[in-house]
């Protein structure tokens, strides 16, 4: 399955290519450079920074690996950018469900929406995974910080580097140090699960 897809009208989409070249920018590297560090071509990195295709959520674990980053944190960020070019005139801290940036994973279906805003000390996601989804991401996506997932509605199979946890509505877990991880859902029903994390140590 190929890793690229054509690219979005989505806006979020647009807000996450800006902020792949940012963090890889502010670290002054090249793109053969990251492309070393993530193990994701030069040619792709090219592609996902001028908008021309989307990445998807392995592709987004191992850029975020690279940059010291967990997923929910790059993504957070671009969404926080999203936001800052929205009125800021709501100073108290309502967030309508129906104006909440998804994002979606153009391999899997795998759907994350934001719940918290870019002030706000912990990040929590609301993660929908599809049917019969896979989503791998490597130990360095869970480097500097602190992270509990909370299974609200379904069955997540959920791979803790050599141990295998099968958690149902209401289970959570605190994950630990980091190791590879996966998210999957070998069910015939969509699993939805919440993402808490905190940053533990600034890389």
């Amino acid at each position: 399955m190929s890793n690229i897809v054509e690219p979005s009208a989505d806006p979020l989409v647009r807000q996450i290519a800006a902020r792949v070249r940012t963090e890889r920018e502010r670290r002054r590297w090249t793109l053969a450079q990251l492309a070393d560090a993530s193990g994701v071509s030069p040619a792709m990195i090219s592609r996902i920074e001028r908008g021309e295709s989307s990445p998807t959520a392995v592709v987004l674990g191992k850029l975020s690996a690279a940059f010291q980053l967990s997923v929910a944190s790059l993504l957070a960020l671009a969404e926080g950018a999203q936001g800052a070019q929205e009125s800021v005139a709501d100073t108290r801290g309502v967030r309508r469900g129906a104006d909440a940036a998804e994002w979606r994973d153009p391999g899997t279906g795998y759907r994350r929406r934001q719940i918290t805003g870019p002030r706000f000390p912990a990040e929590i996601a609301e993660i929908r995974l599809p049917a019969g989804a896979r989503v791998p991401y490597p130990a360095a996506a869970f480097a500097f910080v602190r992270q509990l997932v909370w299974v609200l509605d379904g069955r997540l199979t959920f791979h803790d580097g050599d141990t295998v946890h099968e958690l149902d509505a209401g289970d959570t877990i605190e994950l630990g140090a980091p190791a590879e991880r996966v998210f999957a859902n070998t069910t015939d029903a969509e699993c939805r699960y919440a993402v808490v994390l905190t940053r533990d140590t600034q890389p």
